[in-house]
């Protein structure tokens, strides 16, 4: 079976190259790592990676960046809210404010921590 692949870490560079596709099959694969809390270490470093490597490309993909944020906050689990939303305002970068925003916009961190 595939228990041996929970526990295989991931490198950072491999991760912030699947957030950057977002093709079906990588959100399969960035799925089935925010399973493993084991996973959320290489998972956050492959979200930094990427958006810094946004932030210095010539040509911003708001969009893109946006439909990422959006995706991560339905997608990811109560556990990892907090820490997305750290990555999104750890910087003031267009790129950052755009994935801010998609993140926003899926309430992830609301669901996560509702209001008592």
């Amino acid at each position: 079976m595939n228990a041996g692949n929970a526990s295989v870490p991931q490198g950072r560079e491999t991760i912030a190259e699947r957030l950057s596709a977002l093709r079906e099959d990588d959100r399969s694969f960035l799925a089935m790592l925010m399973e493993n809390p084991l996973q959320d270490e290489d998972l956050v470093a492959g979200l930094e990676l990427h958006l810094h490597r946004a932030a210095e490309a010539r040509f911003l993909n708001a969009l893109k960046l946006e439909k990422l944020g959006e995706w991560l906050g339905n997608a990811a689990p109560a556990r990892l809210q907090m820490r997305l939303m750290e990555a999104a305002r750890s910087s003031q970068h267009a790129a950052y404010q755009a994935f801010r925003a998609g993140l926003t916009r899926s309430g992830g961190l609301a669901k996560a921590y509702p209001e008592a």
